[in-house]
């Protein structure tokens, strides 16, 4: 579902992606670990084209990520097909990014109406059936300075689903949560994987990743030092994972 090949980003002449090539396959989770700093949020957003890149390419379900390639040349695709794209690749961040001024069924809602074109009813009542997967039926109704933050994340969770995306990309979606509701989050996103929804997860959580991730990345310095099963987290083959998993422990 996810193909990625030589994928170069840089800031100001500063290189955060240093040629990361890996697959996703259809139905699938990924996991991502690294330190602050190792690209890891910055691949999610290239992959969602938040970020353009300067080589190597994206292909989502086969179709170029951002560019269209014409007699030789890469090309930025129209507003309107990118827009196209970030529909099929919803992305989830660690803040919430809610409409403070919406309520939990507004701000599910909106976007399927506004970018998808649907009618208000049937949205709405797409964004009923969401909020009731994600364990809130009953708090659809209050805004966002009225829900725990765990609620407020699987509220932005409803949202992207309610666009019927490809993929879910998820960005530390509990690193601002305490353990119970970091727990709520992480038991929507178990679900989701037994679902077979393919999603690309950038985490800490690495006695969750290791129950539902297929394959995991560990990445430093824009690179991916180590890949493979969710093994690898137990038997590390790079000093540079080990270090790092040792740091997680002691934290």
């Amino acid at each position: 579902m996810i193909d990625i090949v030589g994928l170069r980003k840089s800031y100001d002449h500063r290189l955060i992606i240093d040629g990361v090539t890996l697959s996703v396959p259809q139905g699938t989770v990924c996991g991502i670990l690294g330190p602050s700093g190792s690209g890891k949020s910055t691949l999610l957003r290239c992959v969602n084209f938040l970020e353009t890149y300067e080589a190597g390419e994206i292909r989502i379900d086969g179709e170029l990520v951002g560019y269209d390639v014409r007699d030789g040349r890469r090309v930025s695709k129209p507003r309107s097909e990118v827009a196209r794209m970030r529909s099929q690749c919803s992305i989830v961040f660690q803040q919430f990014n809610l409409f403070s001024h919406m309520t939990a069924l507004e701000n599910v809602t909106v976007a399927p109406v506004r970018v998808r074109g649907l009618s208000r009813s049937r949205a709405r009542e797409t964004a009923a059936a969401l909020l009731d997967k994600v364990g809130l039926s009953a708090r659809k109704d209050a805004y966002p300075a009225f829900l725990s933050g765990g609620e407020q994340q699987r509220v932005a969770i409803a949202r992207a689903l309610a666009m019927q995306p490809k993929v879910l990309l998820l960005d530390e979606v509990t690193s601002a949560l305490d353990p119970e509701r970091a727990a709520e989050v992480l038991d929507v996103i178990a679900a989701l994987a037994r679902e077979g929804m393919t999603m690309m997860m950038v985490t800490h959580q690495v006695h969750f990743a290791r129950e539902v991730c297929r394959n995991m990345v560990f990445m430093d310095e824009g690179r991916i030092i180590e890949e493979g099963g969710p093994g690898m987290l137990t038997n590390p083959t790079s000093e540079r994972l080990r270090a790092f998993l040792r740091h997680l422990r002691l934290s």
